[in-house]
């Protein structure tokens, strides 16, 4: 369980956010999720395979592939997917582990909490910043489209 004064320190103190499963699609959470946290001052490290720049940032194919110290390792994908990615947070010497909303993986946790890392898990990095820093700007999901469809 996260508390408040955790949330609040990981984020005060973190600059640099790895976002495992950044989608280069506008509507998707990881999307603006991730534009929220670069438009407030964090250097966003776009991890995907699929793609080779997202919101301006070269997109790595993995965590390992990353130059850069990472602070935050951000996870928009499914609970099963974690395992592996919570043993490549260690290997690089991220601060934090943080599995977005919908996203549990006990065992995860348990590796990166061993080695030192804080576990953020059912938590979105956006809105725990805006409720906890009042961020400018949108505080929940807003697409600007109504509609139970997804977009083509």
């Amino acid at each position: 369980m996260s508390t408040i004064a955790q949330l609040r320190r990981i984020l005060k103190d973190s600059h640099t956010i790895a976002v495992v499963g950044l989608s280069a699609d506008w509507f998707r959470p990881s999307y603006f999720a991730a534009k929220y946290m670069q438009e407030h001052g964090y250097k966003v490290i776009p991890v995907n395979p699929k793609y080779t720049e997202i919101l301006g940032e070269r997109c790595y194919p993995d965590l390992k592939s990353i130059p850069d110290k990472v602070d935050i390792v951000d996870v928009f994908r499914k609970s099963e997917d974690c395992l592996p990615i919570a043993q490549d947070a260690v290997a690089i010497g991220a601060k934090a582990l943080w599995l977005q909303i919908g996203v549990i993986n006990e065992e995860a946790g348990r590796i990166a909490e061993t080695a030192g890392l804080e576990v953020v898990m059912n938590r979105c990095v956006k809105i725990e910043y805006a409720r906890l820093f009042g961020g400018l700007g949108w505080f929940g999901v807003n697409t600007r489209i109504i509609s139970s469809r997804r977009p083509v």
